[in-house]
């Protein structure tokens, strides 16, 4: 049976095969993932809660290691690597602590002597998740999922197994019984036969579009509940009337957090005439300084793609869209698995940085004539994940919070997520929500209890 190959894309000589467990151990773990949720289902809200305040511990306690960890795997620079690691912490404290009121049973008032609404697990969910991010997607998804009383079973992207046995182990070593939290280290060639299971009661995916038509084609043949975060192109909308030197700075974190790798980073950034003339060369200016290295090293603010692959397909993109008219303003370089960051202007539709999801460090800027003509541009997109808007106008920020197709709408700050608000797209960046109360309500039987 194939390995799953972890390749460090700083020093591709650097290889850690890891086995995929045979048919028969992953019908062990699913069947263990199984009998172990008729117990933990009935444990409370406050032993789940220890448990995972435990893990969160063991995340501060060990953000720097378990960073290295991340970097070693897919290259973002270590700093960014912990900061993931300890948003890990906090979102399972923030289950820990909301969870039992998000899940509280509701009374209805009706001709019944009694009727209310309760809240149960399903069982085993199936987490399909990407490398990009590859603590973060784990545990925005299993602290509340977990914290409603499911068991999880992890298919981690195949090049960062280091981390989803760490993952593993961190809740072993809180304190989760053997079965609660299990990775499966299998081949994307066989998620669907684990959807297929009769213990397999629903899943989550984090991932391309491709990915979420075959996971929710499976999900849907065996008609069992999925999530699906996909990619996006977020629109980063500067108008005339905007602090310049506020939408200047988030630039960069908006862009270039993570390489670009990132499916909430800002891709399409659409500028109001006038004051595009001034904020592109401050723009340039900003990231020709950004210092490109070894992730490893704590100065380094650029680190390679994840692969070399992955450098090549952002490459292919930025060409095809100067052989189309667009100009290249900065980078556009490659060497090996390290992508130059990259400026373009005279970005039009129809071109591959408009059309298409850039997952690098890719600036793609077109102008607008005026708001209304913004929020065209933003909505002229197959994805709908989030968008960022720069303005101090009342009557435009109105326009996009109405007018916007978006899963989100930040106005004068860039998109992210956040443990307190649901997380999730429209179009072709997926359905269902992540994270809040709305999160945690996507994976339990919401049961209606009349008595008469």
């Amino acid at each position: 049976m194939a390995v799953l190959k972890s390749i460090n894309p700083f020093d591709p000589s650097r290889i850690i095969n890891y086995p995929q467990l045979s048919d028969m151990s992953l019908a062990i773990r699913l069947g263990r993932s199984h009998s172990t949720f008729a117990q933990y289902r009935t444990t409370s809200f406050e032993e789940r809660s220890e448990l995972i305040n435990r893990a969160a511990v063991l995340l501060r306690e060990r953000s720097r290691e378990l960073a290295e960890e991340i970097t070693r795997e897919m290259g973002k620079p270590l700093s960014e690597a912990e900061a993931e690691v300890k948003k890990c912490a906090w979102v399972c404290e923030y289950y820990a602590e909301n969870a039992a009121l998000f899940l509280e049973e509701r009374v209805v008032e009706t001709e019944a002597d009694e009727s209310r609404v309760i809240y149960e697990p399903l069982g085993p969910i199936l987490a399909v998740m990407p490398w990009n991010f590859p603590f973060w997607q784990v545990f925005r998804f299993a602290a509340p999922a977990l914290m409603a009383g499911n068991t999880v079973l992890l298919k981690h992207a195949s090049n960062v197994q280091g981390c989803a046995g760490t993952i593993e182990n961190v809740f072993k070593e809180a304190g989760f019984e053997e079965g609660i939290f299990q990775n499966l280290a299998i081949g994307s060639d066989r998620v669907a036969a684990v959807i297929a299971s009769e213990y397999v009661k629903a899943v989550t995916l984090t991932g391309s579009e491709q990915a979420g038509v075959s996971v929710a084609s499976e999900a849907g043949r065996h008609l069992k509940k999925c999530v699906l975060e996909l990619g996006g192109s977020n629109a980063f909308v500067v108008l005339n009337d905007a602090n310049r030197e506020l939408a200047l700075n988030l630039a960069l974190p908006a862009r270039m957090q993570n390489g670009g790798q990132s499916c909430i980073a800002a891709k399409r950034f659409i500028l109001e005439s006038w004051i595009a003339e001034d904020f592109i060369p401050l723009l340039v200016e900003k990231v020709r300084d950004l210092l490109t290295g070894d992730p490893m090293e704590e100065e380094t603010q650029v680190g390679p793609l994840v692969s070399i692959t992955q450098a090549k397909e952002v490459e292919d993109q930025v060409n095809r869209s100067v052989e189309m008219g667009a100009k290249l303003l900065l980078g556009g370089e490659r060497n090996g698995a390290f992508y130059q960051p990259t400026i373009l202007t005279g970005v039009v539709p129809g071109m591959p940085v408009f059309e298409e999801e850039v997952f690098g460090p890719v600036y793609a800027i077109m102008e607008a004539s005026s708001p209304e003509h913004a929020l065209e541009l933003s909505n002229q997109s197959d994805f709908g994940l989030g968008m960022q808007l720069f303005t101090d106008s009342e009557h435009s920020t109105e326009l996009f919070i109405k007018g916007a197709e978006e899963g989100a709408v930040f106005v004068n700050a860039m998109v992210k997520s956040d443990p307190r608000l649901p997380f999730g797209g429209t179009k072709k960046s997926g359905y269902g929500r992540e994270l809040s109360e709305e999160g945690i309500r996507e994976f339990v039987n919401i049961k209606t209890i009349w008595i008469g």
